[in-house]
């Protein structure tokens, strides 16, 4: 069972991502991505705009989901999971709109200057993130003649 392809597959692709998820560059994307995802949540009341009860709402939402999206999974998956760092790009996107279209015409200069200037950071992150994702991805499949693993039922 020691030798069969698929656990040999396995075990290279998880040998990959850890090397990946272990250099300063990706640990730092890592960290930073995390607190900004921390900063977004909590920017209402340290920027001052709680009073904007859905942009607030909305702000602490996608922080923590950006938060736990780039944390998740990227240090335990690099190889399989650049789509999640795409999303993750969605999010800051919607970050820099959000004051126009949750807000409204009740948006401030402080909420668009906060979400802007987040929300440009968390999606350069989740780009960078995405691009490691890449690399992995393609040095672990390159050396097994196989892209990300063997197709099975189910999996993309």
């Amino acid at each position: 069972m020691e030798t069969h392809p698929d656990i040999v597959d396995m075990r290279a692709r998880h040998e990959s991502a850890e090397r990946m998820a272990s250099t300063p560059k990706v640990q730092a994307i890592d960290t930073m991505a995390f607190l900004t995802g921390l900063y977004l949540a909590a920017s209402p009341w340290i920027v001052g705009f709680n009073g904007l009860t859905r942009l607030s709402v909305v702000n602490l939402i996608v922080g923590i989901s950006y938060a736990l999206l780039m944390s998740g999974g990227f240090g335990r998956a690099y190889d399989r999971t650049h789509s999640m760092a795409w999303a993750a790009c969605a999010l800051g996107l919607w970050t820099i709109v959000a004051p126009w279209v949750v807000a409204g015409d009740q948006s401030t200069t402080r909420t668009v200057v906060s979400n802007v200037i987040t929300g440009a950071v968390a999606t350069l992150l989740a780009m960078a993130a995405a691009m490691a994702a890449k690399k992995a991805e393609s040095k672990g499949g390159a050396g097994h003649g196989r892209r990300s693993g063997s197709f099975r039922a189910g999996s993309h």
